[in-house]
């Protein structure tokens, strides 16, 4: 509620006015959405915010206006706020002196809104401008929501009553209307008498205090009490028809449930003997599978037993080849160790006479190494006393140019006294001891040529004894490498033939060992014959002992059929008499569904009674409006006639008066 008032508040500033105190306290208690502003003196400001406030509050649902003095323009703004909302249902616009503008804005509410469910108008002057209360009625007859309107005091004339006439013609929720104390007359209750067959909801009607004749108020309450009957006997037939309708629903119900409850039964029984029949199919395939197991076993034991028969004689047969072959080995076998024997002996002898040979060669080859060794020591020795002498004649070189640079040296120093002493000799000197050191340089030359031509004999001599003794090396070495090699062949063959006569052993050992494995295999072979009969026997004992547990499960597969049997048969049989009993139900349910024909069949009896009393009525009203009307005639000529005699009366009277003396004594007076 402080939010309606909030937003009242905040309207009102908007329009630039304060608001209202009685309003917002009004507001702040709004008890279970009433607004009542009765009396309280609404300005214009006030009607605008109230009608902004009204187009979106959703929590009223009635609101008062009596005795506000409203103006036009607060009445139209409030009631344009109304148009566009939904929850008020109840309107009071008590004395608030409505006109023109009021009624239209009216109007135009009841053409747009479709929730104002009572209209109160008392105080007011609706129809005094009969075109705006023209407005309101054609409004009122497109109207499908208003079930009251009060218009008492409105000044409404005969010709507003023709307006509600018309209106009440084409209006089908209006059930209460009251136009108490307004100037219907007798015209304007003839109209609303004659609309009142074409409405068949208004059931209350107040003429009271509109100088309607009695005759006419009678015919408005007979139509209104006919209303009324057709609108009782209406909600009746309504709660009949409801009452069947939920007495239909609650068989149809009950039917389809035991129905239903027939069909899970029905389903189930059905399940269960599926089930058992799966059961026992699966068993009786399981013990097949089993029996086709057991035959397969059999079977394959057979196979076996025949290709273990088979195996064994191929193996007695292949132990026959092997004893002969056997034979035949042993025999190669003894021809072959005698000539291996002999070529063994043949290949010692040949071998020894080799190894001799090959130690001959070897030890002429060590002796001829021998030699060589000698020779190369020889020659060693010959290389370093070269290499002595070599070094000798380096060193004598070494002494001699010594003793030569001594002598330069010598020279020089004497050339030096001798140029000390005599500087005057020196040119006559000076060409003897050029020529006594190019003597001296051409000899040292000559030394150092020779010198260097021996030492270059002693290397070429150096070399070639280094290039003997290598080749001698080499040689020795080949020779050597050829005696290896011989002996390595020599051992390499005296190991074959090692290995070869191994390998006979080893393949005379195995041969042995096949014969042996051949015999231990035929013992096995026939031992497993043994086992296979033995188990042959003791499955065809279990083939017997199956087949007997077969006979005894198809035996009580056969007692299951006759028990399913006889369980269909209850079953069929329940089946029948729940059929029975529902065909019973559905007999009685026809009977129940032929009692609520002929209840619909006595109340469209009733229907046609009463529309047909109906009709006797309306011919009596047409009747009794004939008789009234010329009544109405009778009393409207009886009234000329008075009216003639009275005029006359008046002129007799006038006439009289105007010829009589005492016209003269009349200005005095």
């Amino acid at each position: 509620m402080e939010e309606l008032r909030r937003s009242y508040s905040r309207l009102c500033k908007e329009s630039g006015a304060e608001p209202q105190e009685g309003v917002l306290q009004q507001l702040h208690e709004l008890p279970r959405g009433r607004l009542d502003l009765a009396t309280q003196s609404l300005t214009v400001d006030t009607c605008r915010a109230l009608g902004k406030l009204l187009q979106k509050e959703a929590l009223l649902t009635q609101l008062v206006l009596s005795d506000c003095m409203l103006s036009e323009e607060g009445a139209t703004l409030l009631l344009q706020g109304l148009c566009t909302n939904t929850t008020v249902r109840f309107l009071d616009l008590k004395g608030n002196n409505l006109r023109a503008a009021g009624a239209e804005a009216l109007g135009k509410l009841l053409r747009q809104s479709k929730s104002i469910q009572s209209l109160t108008l008392e105080w007011n002057n609706l129809g005094t401008w009969e075109d705006a209360f023209a407005t309101f009625c054609r409004a009122l007859a497109s109207n499908g929501s208003l079930q009251q309107l009060d218009l008492r005091n409105n000044q409404i004339s005969h010709k507003g009553a023709e307006e509600l006439a018309l209106a009440l013609k084409s209006n089908a929720s209006l059930q209460q209307l009251d136009l108490r104390w307004n100037n219907i007359g007798l015209l304007g209750g003839r109209a609303l008498v004659n609309c009142l067959p074409s409405n068949r909801t208004l059931w209350r009607l107040e003429l009271a205090g509109n100088s309607v004749p009695g005759d006419i108020l009678r015919a408005v309450e007979q139509a209104m009490d006919h209303n009324q009957d057709r609108q009782t006997t209406f909600r009746e037939n309504q709660a009949r028809a409801h009452v069947l309708s939920k007495e239909m629903r609650h068989l149809r119900e009950e039917k389809s449930k035991q129905f239903l409850d027939l069909m899970e039964t029905i389903d189930k029984q059905r399940e269960e003997m599926a089930r058992s029949s799966r059961a026992s199919a699966a068993r009786v395939g399981q013990l097949q599978e089993a029996l086709n197991e057991r035959h397969s076993i059999i079977n394959a034991l057979k196979a076996k037993l025949q290709m273990a028969e088979a195996t064994l004689v191929l193996s007695e047969q292949k132990a026959q080849d092997l004893g002969e072959l056997l034979a035949t080995a042993e025999q190669e076998q003894r021809s072959l160790v005698q000539r291996q024997a002999k070529e063994h002996r043949l290949e010692q002898q040949e071998a020894a006479e080799r190894e001799s040979k090959l130690l001959r060669d070897l030890s002429a080859a060590n002796e001829k190494n021998l030699l060589l060794q000698s020779q190369v020591d020889e020659l060693e020795r010959k290389v370093k006393s070269l290499q002595e002498q070599l070094f000798l004649t380096r060193q004598e070189l070494t002494n001699t140019s010594a003793e030569l640079k001594m002598r330069a040296v010598q020279a020089e120093e004497r050339l030096d006294l001798e140029k000390k002493r005599s500087r005057q000799s020196l040119e006559d000197s000076e060409q003897l001891r050029f020529k006594e050191v190019e003597h001296m340089t051409r000899h040292l030359e000559e030394s150092e040529k020779a010198m260097q031509e021996r030492v270059q004999r002693l290397e070429a001599a150096r070399l070639s004894l280094e290039e003997e003794l290598s080749r001698v090396k080499a040689v020795a070495l080949n020779e050597r490498g050829q005696a290896e090699e011989e002996l390595i062949k020599a051992k390499n063959q005296v190991r074959l033939e090692e290995q070869r006569l191994a390998h006979l052993e080893e393949k005379l050992r195995l041969l042995a060992q096949a014969r042996d494995e051949a015999q231990s295999t035929c013992l096995q072979q026939k031992q497993t014959v043994a086992d296979a009969q033995a188990r042959a026997s003791q499955l065809g004992q279990q083939v017997e002992g199956l087949r007997r547990r077969l006979e005894e499960l198809q035996q009580e597969l056969s007692n299951k059929d006759q028990e399913r049997v006889a369980e269909v048969t209850r079953v069929r049989v329940e089946l029948q008499e729940q059929n029975g009993r529902l065909q019973a139900e559905l007999t009685a349910q026809e009977a129940l569904k032929e009692k609520a024909a002929a209840l619909e069949r006595q109340l469209k009896v009733m229907a046609s009674d009463h529309r047909e009393a109906l009709l006797d009525r309306e011919s009596e009203n047409a009747c009794l409006r004939e008789k009234l009307r010329l009544k109405e005639a009778e009393i409207t000529r009886i009234r000329d006639e008075e009216a003639q005699r009275a005029s006359f009366l008046q002129n007799a009277v006038l006439a009289y008066v105007q010829g009589s003396p005492l016209r003269a004594l009349s200005p005095q007076k």
